[in-house]
């Protein structure tokens, strides 16, 4: 024997569809945002050392102590 659905199933499915795709577009945006977050605040931290370049002088140094 079938089954046929009834208005109240496709009222029910259709808000839990759309709750379904809200829940997931604002997790994903939540995800997204920390993701971000994360790599900017990596790459702050990972930038390469540059050590100055030595300054130059008018004088020399003394060979002798």
């Amino acid at each position: 024997m079938g089954t046929s659905l009834t208005p109240e199933f496709w009222e029910r499915f259709v808000v839990l569809l759309v709750l379904a795709a809200g829940v997931t577009c604002v997790l994903t945006a939540a995800v997204d945002g920390l993701a971000v977050r994360l790599l900017r605040r990596r790459t702050r931290r990972t930038l390469p050392w540059t050590p100055h370049p030595p300054q130059r002088s008018d004088h020399r140094v003394s060979v002798h102590s």
